[in-house]
């Protein structure tokens, strides 16, 4: 068989024709295309990343807000729960307080009320004391009780120890006016002159004498001149009957009930000197 290389030829050529055409019209077409398509895929996928990576940094983000947020709730919480203690200790401290002022305030009040209860008290049994020994005297003797306490004022004149006697004389002597003798009464006129002659036997000095009246002596006289005071009273028997009563009462209330005791009354032996 007999190879028409004209032929082979031509077709060669042709398929070289066809090839080259294939590739300028189909084939870098096609390239083209892909390559553009794999830029637009890696694009794609690139702009993907970055929004992960985007997405994932705001993520951190929140959860970093998120948790600074939580630590910021926690410290105001812990600040808030504090400042509520120290304001509830506060309010309890200003409420015992006020609590301790009011029952200090209430007992002193009821102190103050029991402390004149038992001036009153006091103030008006001295004086029923008196009166009733006033009455009981001139029951039973015969004589007032502002005479007889006149002459046992007389008496304790005479009966002065040398110390207040060389006081009340120096006294005596220096003052310029006359002596004040007060008592819760009117003396008579003879017990009057049963002190004043008392007070001549005593004194060598002349004592010039001015009786007053002076409602706070109870049952009492007394002889004041120049600073110097002598006197003597009932309050003297009563104030130690009163002390007696008191510690009984006291000791009373230390060791519960227990049986009433005597009371000794120990009056002071002469007249006070001041």
């Amino acid at each position: 068989m007999l190879i028409d290389w004209f032929t082979v030829g031509a077709q060669a050529l042709n398929f070289l024709i066809l090839v080259w055409l294939m590739k300028r019209f189909l084939y870098q077409p096609v390239l083209d295309a892909i390559d553009a398509r794999e830029r637009r895929v890696a694009a794609e996928l690139a702009d993907a990343a970055a929004k992960q990576d985007e997405a994932k940094h705001e993520r951190d983000d929140f959860r970093l807000r998120n948790e600074a947020f939580d630590q910021q709730r926690a410290g105001l919480l812990d600040k808030a729960r504090d400042e509520a203690k120290a304001l509830r200790q506060r309010l309890l401290d200003e409420a015992r307080a006020a609590a301790d002022t009011l029952q200090a305030q209430r007992q002193q009040m009821l102190d103050n009320d029991a402390r004149q209860l038992n001036q009153a008290i006091s103030q008006r049994t001295r004086q029923e004391v008196f009166a009733i020994a006033r009455k009981t005297l001139g029951d039973l003797a015969d004589t007032s009780l502002e005479e007889r306490l006149g002459n046992v004022f007389a008496q304790r004149l005479r009966a002065l120890d040398a110390t207040t006697r060389a006081g009340l004389a120096a006294a005596l002597r220096s003052a310029a006016g006359p002596a004040i003798v007060r008592s819760a009464f009117d003396l008579p006129a003879p017990q009057r002159a049963a002190i004043q002659q008392a007070l001549d036997e005593t004194f060598p000095a002349q004592a010039n004498l001015q009786f007053e009246t002076a409602a706070n002596l109870i049952g009492g006289i007394e002889l004041a001149a120049n600073g110097q005071k002598v006197a003597w009273s009932i309050d003297d028997y009563l104030a130690s009957l009163e002390q007696g009563v008191h510690d009984i009462l006291r000791s009373q209330a230390g060791r519960g009930s227990a049986p009433p005791q005597a009371i000794a009354i120990e009056p002071k032996p002469g007249p006070a000197a001041q």
